[in-house]
Parts: C-alpha cells; sequence; structure tokens
C-alpha cells in the first residue's frame, strides 16, 4: 500500500472527516454522469484540444500481479469511473513496475482504450534504447500509439526531444513533453524547456511541495507547455498533516469541498497554469471524489493563499 493510500484511508475511517461517510457509499452512477457534465476542461496550448482537469496516475498502484483479480476489478472499475465521470487522463511509465501491462489487460477487459487520453514515458537518453522503450511500452499496453509521449527525469541539460519529434510526425504520439517528480532535477529543467518547448510538461506540486510554482511552472506556461501535476498529495504527507481535522466550512460554502482530497485538487486548480491534475487512485470511490474536485468554482489567487496557510497552520 502507497502513503498515499494508506493515509486516505485512515483519514476516510475516521469520525472527524467530512464527507467520509459519503465516499464509503455505493457509486451513484446517475451523480456520476451529472460531475461529468461539470468537469472543467481546459486548453492544451499547442492544439487547443480541450482536456479535463483530474486524471489519474498509475505508479505503484497499477503495479500488480496479473493474477491479482480483486485489483484487476477495483482497477477496472476506476478506469469506468473516470471515464463516465468525465475525466480521460490515465499517465504510466515503463519505469512503474508492471503498470503498462495491467493497463494493456485492463484495456482489453473493458474496451476504454478509445476513451482515454494515454500518457506514458521513456528515461533512457540515447536514439536506439529510446525507441526500444517505445515499442516495449506499445506492445505492454497492446497498442500502437499513445496521446502523450515524455521524456521521464532527463538527467541533463543536452537531453532533447529529436526522437520524440519524430514518433509525433509519424503518428504514434499525439504530444510529447517532459516530465519530472524530483526537486533536485529542477536546475536543468529550466534550459530545456526553453529550448525544446515541449507540447506538455509534468511536475511534481502539491501543497506539501510548492517548489515548482514560483520558476518552473511559470516558464512551461510562457513556452506554451500544457501542465500536468504529479503527486498532488505530496507522497502521503498531505493526508498526514489533516488526518482527524474536519474540512474548514468556509471551503465547503465557497468552493463546494466535501473532502481533504478535494481541498488540495482545488488548491492546485486555482493555479489557471495547470492544465490537469493526476492523483494515484486505486479506488472507484476515490475516483469518484477526484472528479468532483474538477468542478464548481475554482479558488482564486486570495483564496488559494488561503488554503495553503490554513494547511500550513494545521
Amino acid at each position: 500500500m502507497t502513503g498515499m493510500t494508506m493515509h486516505r484511508r485512515q483519514l476516510l475511517a475516521g469520525a472527524g472527516a467530512a464527507g467520509a461517510a459519503s465516499l464509503l457509499a455505493p457509486i451513484d452512477w446517475a451523480a456520476l454522469a451529472q460531475t461529468a457534465s461539470a468537469v472543467l476542461r481546459r486548453k492544451i496550448p499547442v492544439s487547443g484540444e480541450m482536456l479535463p482537469v483530474i486524471g489519474i496516475g498509475t505508479a505503484i498502484i497499477f503495479d500488480f500481479e496479473k493474477g491479482d483479480a480483486e485489483k484487476m476489478k477495483l482497477r477496472a472499475e476506476v478506469l469506468r469511473t473516470l471515464v463516465n465521470g468525465g475525466g480521460v487522463l490515465v499517465d504510466t511509465a515503463p519505469s512503474y513496475g508492471q503498470a503498462e501491462a495491467r493497463l494493456g489487460d485492463l484495456f482489453a477487459a473493458t474496451g476504454l482504450r478509445d476513451k482515454i487520453f494515454l500518457a506514458t514515458k521513456a528515461r533512457v537518453g540515447s536514439r536506439e534504447p529510446t525507441i526500444e522503450s517505445f515499442n516495449a511500452s506499445y506492445k505492454r499496453m497492446g497498442i500502437d500509439k499513445v496521446e502523450l509521449m515524455q521524456l521521464h527525469n532527463p538527467k541533463s541539460e543536452k537531453q532533447d526531444l529529436a526522437v520524440y519529434r519524430e514518433w509525433k510526425q509519424q503518428g504514434r504520439t499525439k504530444y510529447i513533453g517532459f516530465s519530472s517528480s524530483f526537486d533536485r532535477d529542477y536546475g536543468l529543467l529550466e534550459p530545456i524547456i526553453q529550448r525544446e518547448k515541449p507540447d506538455f510538461f509534468q511536475i511534481d506540486y502539491s501543497m506539501v511541495d510548492r517548489n515548482a510554482e514560483e520558476r518552473l511552472i511559470p516558464l512551461a506556461r510562457d513556452n506554451g507547455c500544457a501542465i500536468l501535476t504529479n503527486l498532488p498529495f505530496g507522497r502521503g504527507r498531505f493526508f498526514a498533516k489533516i488526518k482527524g481535522k474536519p474540512v474548514p466550512e468556509w471551503a465547503t460554502k465557497e468552493l463546494g469541498v466535501t473532502s481533504w482530497a478535494q481541498y488540495s485538487l482545488k488548491w492546485s486548480l486555482g493555479n489557471e497554469a495547470i492544465t490537469a491534475v493526476i492523483p494515484g487512485t486505486d479506488r472507484p470511490e476515490y475516483m469518484t471524489d477526484n472528479l468532483k474536485a474538477g468542478t464548481g468554482p475554482m479558488p482564486d489567487a486570495a483564496m488559494r493563499k488561503k488554503m495553503v496557510d490554513y494547511f500550513d497552520s494545521l
């Protein structure tokens, strides 16, 4: 179990968490359809395509053995909930263990591949190994193209997207970009963004890790990138801090927030440079809760400051 999942489960089991009872109830598919019509969409700058602001990440959570029927059932329901609730974005990587292979199994089982905006990655530097990584990912997922291919955690500012551009020209990927999840790599990302001007840029960003906010996110925005943010709960640190504490009434009244997960995700989405957030999600009720964060009013700058100040004071 991941730190994020553990803390979220503990939170929802506690009496003090606002909205806990509703999250544990069976999914209301009619209500989910209403959510789908209300989920905010934001523009991908390079194309104008509109992307729903709530997606999912597959690290750890989708890394399980092929014969695990219970996890297959739950993850299938997660994907169905995502799609029926108005989301499309699923982000994965070959470095996420068996996640790509399990997604391939899930696509075959659910028939949802054509309804998903699929993003994956490669983390090798030279040309031939990069192409081998692309082909291996496609084979594991049983597909012939993706919507987004990303160079994962670049280790040198000299790395480029030349091979990625070739695959885009061939129609093997619709968009290309970079992704990173480590503060230690931030320094080399700036020159890469300025030089390569990728279609997408993915970065870790949350209330417990705001280091990308001052320079990287504005830089990516100014260079025409769609911006995805991973680790929106800070590897469980967010839930660990608010465990046992109620969602503030003013957040419910002014933003419609009924859970701490929505509080965190809406805070991220209040930054209009962010195109979509991709929390790791292993249960359909969590997916339903996350999708609600993409509906209703989003916090302006003053409200975002109020939200983060309150969180910091806990």
